[in-house]
């Protein structure tokens, strides 16, 4: 194959004339005719057993061409990738096949995205707002209070239940006199207090005794099911039995058993600079996506469609396997997500350009300031790669390519040299961001997946 010419054209694309030649044809059709051979139906002779020219004469020579062309157009593709010294985008496409008399060679045409002229806006001094992470004592409490739960013993009591009692109960439901279907229960384990069953159900077990047999007159809450939403019911419930949760005593021997500490107040500690720990995490990824926000904002680029095309497929790629390892279709998750599938392609095209543009914005500043990986870095970063995904290094090596890595290293030190020099400014709440203290996160465009080091982007090499 030859790279006979590569022309730059109007809006960030190229045309690229990939020469194929007669002995490449030839092989090509070869294949083709192997492959097919025994498919072929040819008087006097057997399956698989009609010579080549044989059957083109009685089919005509192009019978097996297509499969041959099958063959070469991708090839075509991946050797004018590697040959062009023009920084394209993406896989281009075929737009024209010129085929010579005799097969004597072909002219390949493809039409590719260019990587576009980028600029951006200053950089450095870019401020948001980053509110200051502190933890609460009533909040390491709280979460030493519930493993108390977790740990409580159960004894059997014989007493009126009450709040936070578990009770074992039988239980039937009717609506006008009718039992309804999934209504009924035995032996059934209710914690009184958890929320299971409907408003006022768990309130009214309340002060039953064991063997007591009482109707409990409730009504369905308007959003619950269509056929059963707002209507009046009548519970007949027994309690059968009533248990009572037994909390650990809240000193060191709990922490010695639910923890590696020796003394509640190490557990504590430890506890409390966890969730600190977390919580800086989110205040900072939150401040560090506004920033690359604003950065993506200031770019100026013709940003070709073929890079959004892309990384909407990508993105849409990740987020099925992520909704599938929980067991769900994309169907069943847009439903749950409450959009249409139009809707759904709207905000994941939409997302994927933002991604693109901080991408692009990113690499600018890489570039501007000579952003540089080492061969040492490189080599760390496939390391704990490959361990993230519990794959072994080699086959992490083939899957990823090395440039991709390196892209994805420049945009993490890309956007640490941003953070680094940025301001944070004052967080100031509004009563909405009082409802969710915990973390105090503000919505943001989500900044390139950098971390993983797993993307198969080809919009930049080295």
């Amino acid at each position: 194959m030859i790279l006979k010419r590569e022309e730059k054209k109007e809006k960030n694309e190229a045309e690229l004339v990939v020469e194929v030649e007669a002995a490449e044809i030839e092989a090509a059709v070869n294949k083709a005719y192997q492959k097919n051979k025994n498919r072929i139906a040819v008087p006097g002779f057997r399956k698989g057993k009609a010579p080549r020219k044989m059957i083109e004469k009685m089919y005509g020579p192009e019978i097996f061409l297509s499969d041959a062309l099958d063959e070469l157009l991708p090839e075509s593709i991946r050797y004018a990738i590697k040959e062009t010294k023009l920084e394209i985008v993406g896989f281009p496409k075929v737009s024209d096949v010129d085929l010579k008399e005799d097969n004597s060679s072909a002219d390949v045409v493809l039409l590719a995205a260019l990587y576009p002229d980028v600029k951006i806006g200053d950089y450095k001094g870019l401020s948001a707002p980053k509110p200051t992470v502190d933890v609460p004592d009533s909040e390491v409490d709280s979460e030493v209070n519930s493993v108390r739960t977790r740990n409580a013993r159960i004894e059997k009591v014989d007493r009126p239940a009450k709040k936070g009692d578990v009770t074992v109960i039988n239980f039937e439901g009717f609506v006008d006199n009718v039992a309804f279907e999934g209504g009924k229960g035995e032996n059934y384990e209710l914690e009184l207090g958890s929320g299971q069953f409907i408003p006022g159900f768990e309130d009214k077990v309340e002060g039953m005794v064991i063997g007591e047999e009482r109707d409990l007159d409730l009504v369905f809450p308007e959003n619950y099911k269509a056929d059963l939403a707002g209507k009046a019911v009548i519970f007949k419930v027994k309690l059968n039995e009533v248990k009572e949760k037994i909390l650990p005593e809240l000193d060191d021997e709990f922490a010695k058993d639910v923890s590696e500490f020796d003394t509640l107040e190490e557990y504590k500690a430890d506890i409390k600079d966890k969730i600190l720990k977390n919580r800086q995490q989110d205040v900072d990824e939150t401040f560090e996506n506004i920033l690359i926000e604003k950065l993506a904002e200031s770019l100026e680029a013709d940003v070709p469609e073929a890079m959004i095309d892309e990384q909407f497929e990508n993105s849409v790629n990740t987020l099925t396997r992520q909704i599938s390892a929980y067991g769900m279709q994309p169907a069943q998750y847009m439903q749950m997500m409450g959009v249409t599938p139009d809707e759904f392609k709207e905000r994941m095209r939409g997302s994927s350009e933002k991604q693109v543009k901080a991408a692009l914005a990113l690499q600018k500043v890489a570039e501007l300031e000579g952003i540089e990986i080492t061969d040492s870095e490189i080599d760390e970063e496939y390391i704990e790669a490959s361990k993230r995904y519990g794959m072994e290094i080699d086959k992490f090596k083939e899957s990823v390519p090395r440039k991709d890595i390196i892209r994805d290293m420049k945009l993490r030190k890309a956007a640490k040299l941003i953070v680094d020099n940025a301001i944070a400014e004052e967080f100031k709440e509004s009563p909405a961001d009082g409802a969710d203290k915990k973390s105090s996160k503000k919505p943001a465009a989500k900044k390139p997946a950098a971390k993983k080091s797993t993307s198969k982007n080809t919009t930049e090499g080295e």
